[in-house]
């Protein structure tokens, strides 16, 4: 089972979203324990204050290491072999399914959500924690970021998806983005269905996912291809999408 431990100044904010969903009916099956803990019940100050203005002076308010520290030392009284604290950071490495993929494989996950300005620079080495950042943006607080992170993990947990297929298939898990879905009906304001998914031809079909998954990706995010492990059939594939364009230049 996966422990998710969230220190956050307003738990409600993280309990709220995940009481539903993929995260809840993990939670409802023993996939997953998560806790979320108010930092300020960590807070020695009378006021449970957790921040202080910043050294050197400027705008704002800086979150301090010792409520963070005695939250970390609250979550770690029962072992954990395989253990990740996160501190969620626009400052930190970008989050991607990779880590999505090692967070799902621990047995605690903790994710530290700062505020303000940020948090004291010297929490990170004092907690042994990684930074991690969703992207090139800034949030108001790290609660959102924590979500993210949180369902992107429990739902690579295996028994979390009610399609066993449902996460391989999806986005970035070969490192490339997906292909295009449709449902009914066939036709929607005179646009079709392409007409190979109602072919009922397997091999088509995945040939045709394949070929559209590298098209987006090709034109939608190049960065990812440049990256992904390509097979010979994909390389194929690739140029037969550069002749479709060439032809309709």
């Amino acid at each position: 089972m996966l422990r998710v431990e969230v220190v956050t100044i307003f738990p409600h904010m993280v309990e709220a979203p995940l009481a539903h969903g993929i995260v809840q009916r993990a939670r409802d099956k023993g996939l997953v324990d998560l806790r979320v803990h108010d930092l300020r019940a960590f807070s020695e100050d009378k006021h449970r204050n957790v921040d202080d203005a910043p050294f050197g002076g400027g705008p704002g308010m800086v979150m301090k290491v010792e409520p963070f520290l005695r939250a970390l030392a609250h979550v770690r009284r029962e072992p954990a072999a395989a253990e990740a604290v996160v501190v969620l950071s626009p400052r930190g490495r970008r989050f991607d399914q990779r880590t999505a993929e090692r967070y799902a494989r621990l047995e605690r996950l903790v994710l530290l959500c700062g505020r303000y300005e940020g948090i004291d620079e010297r929490l990170v080495a004092a907690a042994g924690a990684e930074e991690l950042s969703l992207g090139d943006f800034v949030l108001t607080g790290g609660e959102v970021a924590a979500l993210a992170v949180v369902e992107a993990a429990v739902r690579l947990l295996p028994g979390a998806l009610g399609d066993s297929e449902s996460a391989e298939a999806d986005s970035f898990a070969d490192g490339l983005l997906d292909h295009p879905h449709f449902t009914r009906p066939a036709e929607v304001d005179g646009r079709a269905v392409p007409e190979v998914l109602l072919s009922g031809d397997h091999a088509r079909i995945r040939r045709w996912r394949r070929k559209e998954s590298l098209r987006a990706t090709r034109e939608r995010r190049p960065d990812l291809l440049e990256r992904a492990a390509l097979s010979a059939a994909d390389q194929a594939l690739l140029r037969e999408i550069e002749n479709e364009e060439n032809v309709l230049a």
